[in-house]
């Protein structure tokens, strides 16, 4: 159980399913959900996959002391948004998590087990923004391999980053732009649970009294966030990093580049060098469960925000969304 965490209490339901949680701060009501998944092969043909899903009590312990997820961070995930109990671009998130496994030579997860998972733990999600987790792990050392699990819980309040912005600092990820092509083993394009260094930057971000960061190469392009996704705005071209330099591929930003196209503008994928960041009227950090953050300044310098279009970008990003 974790610091500040009293006993759980059960919420009404058919059986234990969820639990709601006092958490660290005093008042404050927090709700959780595990479900542990017996992985499939991606060839098994079953239709229903209730079977292979196991709903287990996220207050007790669920992991072997032999996981290698926790060991060693050798696993893969998704975060997936949910409003109003609709988990939102399943499909695409899957599909990025099967790309993971790929890229980790894990076994490719069965998108239609994976699908009802998703939508079990979704049935658990109240009104309101809240975040499923989606994880598959190399399993247990010398044992059962692979170990996978679904978790949901209530988003963080995120309300104040999407209208006042968020302050930036570029930081140097240490690798060239080329290393991806080149070293393919440091998994620079695939989400893993190995986010030490992205945390690390984070905190990083906060002692230069900034709220996030930009991952920049060591030869000076513009990469991604620690856990978003880049978009700049020039004029009436909105742009990204390319990718394919060992970018992860953000849902979030995918998503945004339709409904910018949509509303007239060009968008464009393309390598960013970083003098290029003094230069755009406006930017903003995209991810799944913040959705679009307005970048306020960058390494000081102010930027201005759109508040309106910022608006419709949030709008549509809490629509229901298939």
């Amino acid at each position: 159980m974790e610091p500040g965490v009293t006993a759980a209490r059960p919420i009404q339901s058919n059986g234990p399913v969820a639990l709601r949680i006092p958490g660290p701060r005093l008042g404050v009501m927090t709700w959780r959900f595990a479900l542990m998944i017996e992985p499939a092969a991606s060839d098994d043909s079953r239709a229903d996959f209730t079977e292979t899903f196991t709903v287990v009590d996220p207050a007790a312990p669920a992991l072997s002391v032999g996981e290698l997820s926790t060991q060693r961070g050798d696993g893969i995930f998704e975060s997936i948004g949910v409003v109003d109990g609709h988990a939102q671009e399943v499909i695409p998130h899957l599909e990025r998590l099967a790309h993971s496994a790929e890229l980790c030579d894990l076994p490719v997860p069965h998108r239609f087990q994976w699908q009802q998972a998703v939508a079990r733990a979704a049935a658990e999600c109240p009104a309101g923004e809240s975040v499923i987790k989606l994880i598959l792990s190399r399993g247990i050392e010398h044992g059962p391999a692979p170990t996978a699990w679904v978790t949901a819980t209530e988003a963080a309040d995120f309300r104040a980053a999407r209208t006042d912005g968020i302050r930036v600092v570029t930081l140097d990820r240490g690798l060239d732009s080329g290393a991806p092509e080149r070293a393919p083993w440091l998994l620079l394009g695939a989400k893993t649970l190995s986010y030490a260094v992205n945390m690390a930057a984070i905190r990083e971000a906060r002692r230069r009294e900034a709220d996030d960061a930009i991952f920049v190469s060591s030869d000076g392009i513009v990469l991604e966030g620690p856990t978003s996704s880049v978009i700049l705005r020039t004029g009436d071209r909105f742009t990204t990093p390319a990718p394919g330099a060992g970018i992860l591929h953000g849902t979030t930003q995918l998503s945004l580049f339709a409904r910018l196209e949509e509303l007239g503008f060009e968008t464009a994928y393309k390598s960013i060098p970083v003098a290029e960041l003094e230069r755009v009227d406006a930017a903003w950090l995209v991810s799944s469960v913040r959705l679009a953050a307005p970048i306020r300044s960058i390494d000081d310098r102010p930027l201005a925000v759109d508040a309106t279009l910022t608006d419709d970008l949030n709008a549509y990003l809490l629509s229901p969304r298939d």
